[in-house]
């Protein structure tokens, strides 16, 4: 497995990082908790270090099995959670606080229409809300200081110079030791270090999501940040065993995207072919090939993949070992470039 540093924060982190999204079950149809365990167990056992989680995956959940599955191995582990992303808000903080969604226990009101059973999401990133995220964490996770500290969205009305000095006072503090962003612009990056020190940006790209390239991953290039790609396998879609008669359990984000439709999904195929003999000549997955791909794009230095079974663990880890020739990478770039789905 290779290692890249965390921005300047000099953090060691495997390129390949445990994606812990699905295994807090919420928009994934469940989890089952032991066999997230052994999947952590496994990717660790593996070579990658690098845990990837927030509290509003599964609403605490998915930062509770971490803090299970590490609690005899904590030194072995580079953990990153994020704050700001809010479903118990008091009144007070709300009316600061910016609303994202409605959503249940189970999955988000993708049809827009609230039921008995939906709640809203916002995003805060006030000190109060901050240092009170902070602590939670801290204590689901079963640790005494967090390595990757980020804020999950950016779109309320909290100043950042007070997001980044609350950041700053806890790596004063020992409670965080870098700091990151997520889903955010070159231009709140540029105000972010204008208060302190910058570690990471975390954003979705794959290839089939693209456009971050000439933006974020061009600024993490120049400005030696960690650059986190996440979805780099497109929630499943790239890794070639999903067919355009899939079926996904209830409460699968996945039943209400267009992406996953099968005319899509066809077009998803088409692109990977040509993929198929750079694959077996490095006896590798598609989806490690994609990963190894992903990686080898400027600026982008780890993929962040979800896994709900120790093989799948396994398998994610294994692409971080993988190195493309320059003409393979070619290759795969003009097949990706074929693409023209959704």
């Amino acid at each position: 497995m290779q290692l890249r540093n965390l921005g300047p924060s000099g953090i060691p982190a495997s390129v390949v990082a445990f994606g812990a999204w699905a295994i807090g079950g919420w928009t994934w149809g469940g989890a089952d908790e032991k066999e997230s365990i052994a999947a952590i167990h496994a990717f660790l056992d593996a070579g990658g270090n690098l845990i990837d989680t927030a509290p509003m995956y599964g609403f605490g959940v998915s930062e509770e099995v971490v803090g299970k599955a590490i609690a005899d191995r904590r030194d072995k582990v580079v953990l990153a959670t994020k704050c700001s992303m809010r479903w118990d808000l008091n009144d007070e903080q709300k009316k600061r606080a910016a609303k994202r969604f409605s959503t249940t226990k189970e999955n988000v009101d993708w049809t827009g229409e609230k039921t008995e059973d939906s709640f809203d999401v916002y995003i805060y990133s006030g000190k109060d809300g901050i240092r009170e995220e902070v602590e939670r964490s801290l204590k689901r996770l079963n640790t005494d200081v967090i390595d990757l500290y980020q804020t999950h969205w950016q779109m309320d009305d909290t100043p950042i110079e007070e997001r980044m000095e609350t950041l700053m006072e806890l790596k004063k503090e020992g409670k965080i030791r870098a700091i990151g962003v997520c889903n955010a612009t070159n231009e709140e990056m540029n105000a972010y270090r204008q208060f302190g020190q910058l570690d990471t940006d975390q954003e979705k790209y794959s290839m089939l999501d693209r456009d971050l390239e000439s933006t974020n991953l061009a600024y993490c290039a120049q400005e030696n940040l960690a650059f986190l790609a996440y979805s780099p396998l497109g929630q499943g879609l790239l890794t070639g065993k999903i067919t355009a008669d899939r079926k996904y359990e209830e409460g699968d984000q996945r039943n209400f995207k267009d992406r996953f439709k099968p005319n899509n999904v066809q077009k998803v195929q088409a692109m990977l072919d040509p993929m198929r003999p750079i694959a077996e000549k490095h006896d590798a997955t598609l989806a490690q090939v994609t990963m190894a791909w992903t990686l080898a794009q400027p600026g982008c230095s780890h993929v962040l993949c979800g896994a709900r079974t120790p093989q799948q663990a396994v398998d994610n880890a294994k692409a971080g070992s993988i190195e493309l020739t320059s003409e393979e990478i070619t290759a795969i770039t003009q097949a990706v470039g074929s693409y023209d789905g959704v």
